[in-house]
């Protein structure tokens, strides 16, 4: 695995977004961590605020900004996947 591998989001070269895998588990783990937890935490403030009307096309463009974060969640936590796999392996 290389030591800097670009979010899947940004499909670009050179790739500016990286994680560094080489980065400690725990400190992979809390960024992961963060950024799910911020998408559940928007999503379920959302979810509880029916009385609120919402366009259509700003909960469209929200949850594309929600993906973002989220998807970034799960590549670090792909990378910690790898790294624990790698870890077995050896």
């Amino acid at each position: 695995m290389t030591r800097y591998m670009p979010i899947t989001g940004v499909d670009c070269t050179p790739a500016t977004l990286l994680i560094e895998t080489e980065a400690p588990l725990d400190v992979l783990f809390e960024t992961a961590d963060y950024r799910i937890r911020t998408v559940t935490q928007l999503l379920e403030n959302i979810a509880f605020r029916s009385d609120i009307s919402s366009d259509t096309v700003v909960l469209s463009d929200f949850c594309k900004l929600l993906t973002i974060s989220l998807r970034d969640g799960c590549d670090v936590l792909d990378v910690i996947g790898r790294r624990l796999r790698a870890q077995a392996a050896e």
